[in-house]
């Protein structure tokens, strides 16, 4: 166990050694517990009314969380008329007072109250879970958004890089752990415990996880790595147990092929870029031969994609280009091909499909934006913005019913060029530039004519 693990369980046994004996100071309304925990001084009663006000929504239905919901977007919000004479106040002069006055002003009082909550041991994982219900509520109550703002503000401070820990999964890491990578796994689903073990215990198979000390048994995000000496050309081939173990120190390639976030409640809390950095300087560490590291990603939003811009205007399928008749041909017959291979069956793929399919990924990878000048896809956006590069597009690379409805069986590869990773970040961050391989490039030029000759 690491010093961090057992220092963590050392405190929270400290700390929950009485909580048995509070169970019933939840009793009152939700505004009363809340008023009281504010208004609190003392630590140690101040912590059985956090622990009282936990369980309470911890216990509560659907209807009654969405009130506390409520008193928090209304009772605790900011006085804005106080923020406004603070601010003027802080304008005519500039003191350490009036800024104190001005920074207190424009807080939440919600903010403080979650603070005080996150003081009782276990409490970051239930407000982790109550954030995660908070979002649910909001696709109904967008009003209630106002509490996100608090709820982000504060997860990006208690989860900041420096709390997080990384650690190595293996087969015989402990089993409440191994069950959670089967739940949260949102890649490639994990069936079965000897599916776990085919993905854990080879020589070529590696997966990490950052963990926060305040949640030790849950895992924030997680990464799998094929060790190879070749860019996979399919997730079967990654995904088959009867392939030839590759010997660790025979390994040339580490493949990055399913990333999975586990909290709903960490929503917009960004760790994959740390993640993926530590990760790749690990296993160089483990592993000097190590030359290559590359992911095999999904499209996910490819077949949303498609099926929009074929919906809405089928003869103009895309702003890009258009004074181009040729690329608007080649990109309508396209996103038919996609839709077409979408529905199968029986998977079936010819050379001028794999062609069409090429084109029409290299082509909504790098140039379909959304509103902020941003990729449209959301795996794009995470790896493109960590400082990846572009660098094949596999057709068939994921015939399973799920990759198919996706994005018709295409996967692609993005290239962590640890050298570059930086420029690339920054060049994507200032000028929202996507960048992509020559191989990549050459697939969005367009075909060269033949000349016949007379």
């Amino acid at each position: 166990m690491s010093r961090i693990s057992y220092l963590s369980e050392l405190l929270s046994s400290v700390f929950a050694r009485d909580e048995s004996q509070h169970r019933g100071e939840g009793q009152g309304s939700f505004a009363e517990l809340c008023d009281a925990l504010l208004s609190q001084r003392g630590e140690m009663s101040g912590h059985r009314l956090a622990r009282g006000l936990l369980n309470r929504f911890a216990a509560a239905d659907e209807e009654e969380q969405l009130l506390f919901f409520r008193l928090l977007a209304d009772r605790y919000d900011i006085n804005a008329e106080h923020a406004l004479r603070a601010a003027q106040h802080y304008s005519e002069e500039k003191s350490a007072d009036n800024l104190s006055i001005l920074i207190e002003s424009v807080e939440p009082r919600r903010q403080e109250l979650l603070r005080r909550l996150n003081r009782v041991p276990g409490a970051t994982n239930e407000l982790v879970r109550m954030r995660a219900q908070l979002l649910a509520a909001c696709r109904q109550y967008p009003e209630l958004l106002c509490i996100d703002v608090d709820f982000q503000h504060l997860f990006r401070s208690w989860f900041n890089r420096g709390f997080l820990v990384l650690r190595e999964i293996d087969w015989h890491s402990p089993a409440s752990i191994l069950e959670k990578i089967i739940a949260y796994e949102a890649v490639h689903a994990i069936n079965s415990w000897s599916a776990l073990r085919s993905r854990l215990e080879p020589d070529d198979r590696r997966c990490f996880a950052f963990f926060h000390p305040a949640m030790i048994d849950e895992p924030l995000i997680f990464v799998e790595v094929a060790l190879t000496q070749s860019t996979p050309a399919s997730i079967r081939q990654v995904l088959q147990t009867t392939r030839d173990i590759v010997p660790q120190q025979e390994a040339t390639t580490a493949v990055f092929y399913s990333i999975s976030n586990c909290q709903k409640g960490l929503a917009g809390v960004s760790f994959g870029n740390f993640l993926i950095k530590q990760v790749a300087q690990e296993l160089s560490r483990q592993l000097p031969n190590l030359q290559t590291f590359r992911t095999l990603s999904p499209v996910p939003g490819l077949m949303r994609w498609v099926d929009k811009v074929v919906a809405l205007s089928p003869s103009a399928p895309s702003d890009a280009q258009q004074d181009d008749e040729e690329v608007q041909t080649r990109l309508q017959e396209a996103l038919h091909t996609a839709q077409r291979i979408a529905a199968m069956d029986t998977f079936e793929l010819v050379d001028s499909d794999s062609e069409q399919l090429s084109f029409l990924v290299a082509h909504y990878l790098k140039n379909e934006k959304r509103s902020d000048n941003l990729p449209l896809d959301p795996v794009a956006r995470f790896h493109l913005g960590n400082g990846a590069s572009l660098d094949y597009v596999l057709p068939a690379a994921d015939v399973f019913k799920k990759g198919l409805t996706q994005s018709a069986g295409v996967m692609v590869s993005y290239l962590y060029d640890l050298d570059k990773v930086e420029d690339n970040h920054e060049a994507y961050a200032n000028d929202c530039a996507v960048k992509v391989s020559a191989e990549v490039e050459s697939l969005l030029a367009k075909p060269k004519r033949t000349l016949r000759r007379a």
